[in-house]
Parts: structure tokens; sequence; C-alpha cells
């Protein structure tokens, strides 16, 4: 198999909390409609979808984790610095984001943070 494209889908509970959210950290729309938002992410750019919970969830036949409760994964972004890696926890509580823990290093040569969006889904911005 070679697929030729992979993205995400994330469920949320409000699209315009969800759409803020990811254009006040900068982030470029892929669109939205009344189902979605959706965004990209990095050089690259990765596509993660947005949907009303009960939309996805209405077209899967698997059950959606509280975000907020538990994880199926974390995200990371890279930072350019460490500066850059401060400047994401006040742009993250400034768009309305949850920082899960501080900026600090760790381990030899690595510093980041952690932070959740407005439904609990986790990414880790990370330097080293």
């Amino acid at each position: 198999m070679n697929p030729k494209k992979i993205w995400s889908n994330l469920t949320v509970s409000d699209l315009d909390r969800t759409t803020k959210f990811y254009t006040d950290l900068g982030f470029k729309s892929n669109g939205r409609s009344s189902d979605l938002t959706s965004f990209f992410f990095g050089e690259q750019n990765f596509v993660m979808h947005f949907f009303l919970k009960d939309v996805l969830k209405a077209n899967v036949e698997i059950e959606i984790s509280d975000a907020h409760l538990a994880n199926e994964m974390i995200f990371t972004l890279s930072a350019e610095s460490k500066q850059e890696v401060d400047a994401w926890e006040t742009a993250v509580l400034n768009a309305g984001g949850k920082i899960i823990s501080k900026p600090s290093a760790f381990g030899e040569g690595y510093y980041g943070c952690v932070f959740a969006d407005p439904d609990g889904h986790k990414f880790n911005v990370f330097y080293m």
C-alpha cells in the first residue's frame, strides 16, 4: 500500500471557537463547512480536519474519546528556538487554549511545552 496523503480527523464541540483558535495561532485555513473546519499545519501542509463530534461519530463505528479526559495522540509542532517555544505559550493563552506543561528544558538539549486547544486536543511544541 502507498497512500498519497495522510490527515487527521478530530472532534470539536464548537466550529466557530475552533476556527478562531487556530486562526489566531496563524494556521492557514483549508476551508470550512457546516460540519467541519480544516487547517494546514507545517511546511508539508498536513491537514487537520475538526469535525463536530456528532457528525464524525455518526459516520464511524467506534467510540470517540473525550480529549479532555484521554488522548489518542499528541501532535508535535517544531520550534526554531527556545524563544519561539515561549512565544507559543503566550499565543496559546491569548487564543483561549490551556498550557498543560510550561516551557522548560528536559533531557540534554531539549526544550518544549504542551498545550491543549479548547476541546482538549494536545500539542507539544518542541525545540532541540
